[in-house]
C-alpha cells in the first residue's frame, strides 16, 4: 500500500539529517493559493507531521494573508507548538518571487501582491526566519525531498496546470539561476509564428489547460471541460498525442542539459490524464536524445498532490537549518 504524506515526512525526519537545529521546535509551511489555504508544521523532536487547509473566502491579498495566519496559529495551538519555539517557516505562492528578498514580483493568478515582502510580514508575525519561493520550485523541492523523487540529488519538475512552470533541485538544493527564472521553462517559445501571423507559440500556450483546450476547439472539439481531452473522441486523441510528442521533447532536452536523476510531473493536466499520459510521454523521451547521451531516466507523475507546496515550504525551511 502507497505511503501517505504524513507517513512519507515522519520517515524522512526521522533520518534528522538538518544540521544542529535539526532536532529541537517547529517548522512551519504555508501555501497562499495553489489549492485554497494549506499549512503544515513539522515537531522536528519527535518527527511529528500535521496539517490543515482552508478554502480562499477573501479575493485581497492582504484578508488571504490574515487569514493564511489564523489557520497557521490555530494548527500550532492544537499542536501544543509555544510560538517562541517556532524557528523557520516557509511560504509558497503561485506567482513569480525574489527568493532573496521574499517578495513577490508580479500578479499572475491573483491581483495585487506585485512588490509585496510575504517575508517581512511573517518574520513580523511569528519572530521566526523565513523562506519564500514560487509554487513550481517549492513542488520540486517537495517531491525530492519527501516524495517520488526522496534521495535524488538532481531532479527537474514540469509543472502542467492553468500555466506550464517547472523547477529544478540540483546537487540537492533548489536553483534559481542568475535572476530567480531557472525552470521557468514554460515561456520558453516552441512554435515561431507562420502565415499571417507572426504571435509565438510558447509551451504554456500549448500544454497548458487554455491551451489543451483551445486546440480541440481548432480541431473541432468546442468543450471547458478538461477530463474530455483525456476522452475518446478523436479531436481529443489527437490534442493529447501532439502535446505528448512536444512535452517528450522538450523534457529531452532537459535531459541532455542537466543530467537529472528523475523527471516528475505534476499539476492538474496530468492528475486528469493519469498514469497512461505520463507513460507516453515517458516512452518517448529517449527517442529525443541522440545515441552518445542517450541513457534511461525516469518520467514519473508527482507523488504529493496538493499539500506539495506546503510540504515544499517546510522542506525550504528545513534546508535553511544546514545554512
Amino acid at each position: 500500500m502507497p505511503m501517505t504524506n504524513p507517513q512519507r515526512i515522519q520517515e524522512r525526519l526521522a533520518q534528522n539529517s538538518w544540521g544542529l537545529l535539526g532536532n529541537q521546535g517547529h517548522v512551519l509551511g504555508i501555501d497562499l493559493g495553489g489549492y485554497g489555504l494549506r499549512v503544515a508544521l513539522v515537531q522536528l523532536q519527535n518527527h511529528t507531521y500535521l496539517s490543515t487547509h482552508a478554502d480562499i473566502q477573501r479575493q485581497d491579498p492582504r484578508d488571504i494573508l490574515d487569514d493564511s495566519l489564523a489557520l497557521a496559529r490555530r494548527l500550532l495551538a492544537e499542536s501544543g507548538a509555544a510560538p517562541n519555539h517556532l524557528v523557520r517557516v516557509g511560504v509558497g505562492i503561485g506567482a513569480p518571487v525574489d527568493p532573496h528578498r521574499g517578495t513577490v514580483l508580479r500578479s499572475v493568478r491573483m491581483e495585487g501582491w506585485e512588490n509585496f515582502s510575504l517575508k517581512d510580514y511573517f518574520e513580523q508575525a511569528f519572530d521566526a526566519v523565513t523562506l519564500v519561493d514560487n509554487d513550481a520550485n517549492l513542488i520540486a523541492l517537495s517531491e525530492a525531498t519527501f516524495g517520488v523523487g526522496c534521495g535524488c540529488q538532481h531532479l527537474f519538475y514540469l509543472h502542467l496546470s492553468s500555466g506550464v512552470g517547472g523547477g529544478m533541485v540540483l546537487d540537492g538544493r533548489l536553483y534559481h539561476g542568475a535572476n530567480g527564472i531557472a525552470g521557468e521553462i514554460g515561456h520558453a517559445v516552441v512554435e515561431p509564428g507562420t502565415g499571417s501571423s507572426s504571435l509565438l507559440m510558447t509551451l504554456e500556450e500549448r500544454a497548458s489547460i487554455s491551451g489543451l483546450l483551445r486546440r480541440a476547439g481548432e480541431l473541432g472539439l468546442e468543450t471547458t471541460n478538461l477530463n474530455d481531452i483525456f476522452g475518446h473522441h478523436p479531436v481529443a486523441r489527437q490534442v493529447v498525442q501532439e502535446v505528448t510528442t512536444l512535452l517528450a521533447m522538450r523534457i529531452a532536452h532537459v535531459v541532455a542539459l542537466l543530467d537529472p536523476q528523475m523527471v516528475v510531473l505534476g499539476g492538474i493536466v496530468v492528475r486528469i490524464g493519469g498514469e497512461a499520459f505520463v507513460q507516453a510521454i515517458a516512452d518517448q523521451v529517449s527517442a529525443y536524445i541522440a545515441p552518445p547521451l542517450n541513457r534511461p531516466v525516469q518520467v514519473v507523475p508527482a507523488a504529493l498532490s496538493t499539500d506539495s507546496i506546503a510540504i515544499g515550504a517546510l522542506a525550504l525551511a528545513l534546508e535553511s537549518l544546514c545554512d
